[in-house]
Formats: C-alpha cells, sequence, structure tokens
C-alpha cells in the first residue's frame, strides 16, 4: 500500500487541480490487487518492482481518462510541436511565437488559444508515452539527484566516524540516548553520575560532533577555541581521529540512508 502513495506523490507534482488524488490512490489500489494475484514468484522479479509497473500504468490510464484535451487539440499541439523542430533545424535557434504560426499557416491568436486551451488540460503528454518509454520518461523524479546522493552518504559517513571517535563517557551518553533510547536515569548509574550531569555530557557531545562533521565539511563553521590550549589540542586530536577513520571510497560507497550504525560498547 506504500508502494501506491509513493507512486502516486510521485505524479502529483504536475498535476492540475481538476484530477483528484483519491481517484489516482483508488486506481492505484486496484492495480495492487490485481498484480498480488497475478504474482508469480518464478518471474524471477521481486513483487514490489512488478507491482510498480502495474501501478504505474493504472495511475496513467486514470490520468488519461481525466484529460480535457481533446483528440483534435492534441493533433494541432503535434503539428506545432514538428513545426518548432523544423524552424529550430533551419534557424538555429527556438523560433518565436508568430514565425511558428506562420509556418503552421494559422494566426498568431489562433496559436495562442491552443496553447491556452492545452494549459488546461492535464499538462502531462500522454499521448508521447511508448512501451519502451514507460511512464519514467515523463514523471517527475523524487530520488536525489547524483550529486545530493554523494553529498548524503559522506555526511553520514562523517557522523558515523564523528560519534565512534568520541571520547569514551561522551560517546557512550549519544549511543545510550540517540540510538538505544535509553532513560537518563539508567545511562548516569553505568557511569555513575546524575542525571543533569548526563545532560550536560550530552550537550558537550552535541557540540562535538557538530565541530568535528564541520572539520571534515566546512572548517569555517568550527567553533573557535583559544589556540595552543587544552581544549585546541584535544579538538584538533577528535577532528583528527575523525578524517582517519575511513577512507573517501569507503564513505562514497555507504548507501544514501544507511544511517548511522553504532554498537554498544561493553
Amino acid at each position: 500500500m506504500a508502494l501506491v502513495h509513493m507512486e502516486v506523490r510521485a505524479v502529483a507534482a504536475r498535476l492540475p487541480g481538476h484530477v483528484h488524488l483519491d481517484d489516482l490512490v483508488s486506481a492505484g489500489m486496484a492495480a495492487l490487487v490485481t498484480a498480488a494475484r497475478s504474482f508469480d514468484e518464478s518471474y524471477g522479479v521481486p513483487f514490489a518492482r512488478f507491482a510498480a509497473r502495474r501501478i504505474k500504468g493504472a495511475l496513467l490510464d486514470e490520468l488519461r481518462s481525466a484529460d480535457w484535451a481533446t483528440r483534435s487539440l492534441r493533433a494541432r499541439v503535434r503539428a506545432r510541436d514538428t513545426a518548432q523542430d523544423e524552424l529550430a533545424a533551419k534557424l538555429g535557434r527556438m523560433p518565436s511565437a508568430l514565425e511558428t504560426a506562420t509556418e503552421m499557416g494559422i494566426e498568431l491568436a489562433e496559436l495562442e488559444r491552443m496553447q491556452a486551451d492545452l494549459h488546461q488540460s492535464v499538462v502531462l503528454r500522454l499521448d508521447q508515452l511508448t512501451v519502451e518509454a514507460g511512464s519514467d520518461a515523463v514523471l517527475p523524479s523524487v530520488n536525489d539527484t547524483p550529486e545530493a546522493a554523494i553529498v548524503e552518504r559522506e555526511r553520514q559517513a562523517y557522523l558515523r566516524d564523528a560519534v565512534h571517535a568520541l571520547p569514551e563517557r561522551l560517546r557512550v551518553v549519544v549511543e545510550g540516548c540517540f540510538f538505544q533510547d535509553r532513560p537518563f536515569k539508567e545511562i548516569a548509574e553505568e557511569l555513575g553520575v546524575t542525571e543533569s550531569r548526563i545532560s550536560q555530557i550530552r550537550a558537550e557531545a552535541l557540540n562535538m560532533l557538530r565541530d568535528g562533521m564541520n572539520s571534515q565539511l566546512d572548517p569555517d563553521m568550527v567553533s573557535p577555541v583559544r589556540a595552543g590550549g587544552v581544549v585546541a589540542r584535544r579538538r584538533e586530536a577528535y577532528y583528527a581521529a575523525i578524517a582517519g577513520r575511513s577512507s573517501y571510497g569507503a564513505r562514497l560507497s555507504m548507501p544514501a540512508g544507511h544511517g548511522v550504525s553504532v554498537e554498544r560498547s561493553a
């Protein structure tokens, strides 16, 4: 069911207001049921991939039924596109609206009316879909760009390394609070301190984590400390430990969204 909602959200970004998402969800759910009934493991594909194709097809069928554009309008739009392509090849640039209208043998006002009519219909060029291209050619992508995926993998890897490089007491508190969901009282008893001290340690650890990640990703954002002091030396050692925990290749090989895996120390 989550797959249906994901596919509907992917389509929704480019839909006009007259298309009701509830109708798309219903069509997707019906396709999901059909896919579940006809799925055969011998196909050699995961059910999610098999069902996704059925769901996308059902959504496109539903969109076609909601498309307000007539066949004659779609034919004129294709004629406009052909004229624009031919003019662009001749002129070496995109033609103006007047040049396009002249090439089509119509008045500029008629071309403008046609474009206004088209904007009132579903903007997806469903008539251009082919089996080979599939819906992925026109539906918006909800995935990160390759650059964003690399940045996210590196950020998560540095966070993982920054947690592991924390001093032991700070690391125990971070692991307990954020990864093991342990109450302050339990962590305080383990470390032999008060709960208020655990709160202080957590705040200190979060500051170190922030500066530790910034030391690798954005050094200008690192909090300043007195040069040559004990705190400065400790921070520099901490930053060096983060930098040395994993290689660039290892950080990028970590899948985006993998999260931070922290094992509790004995």
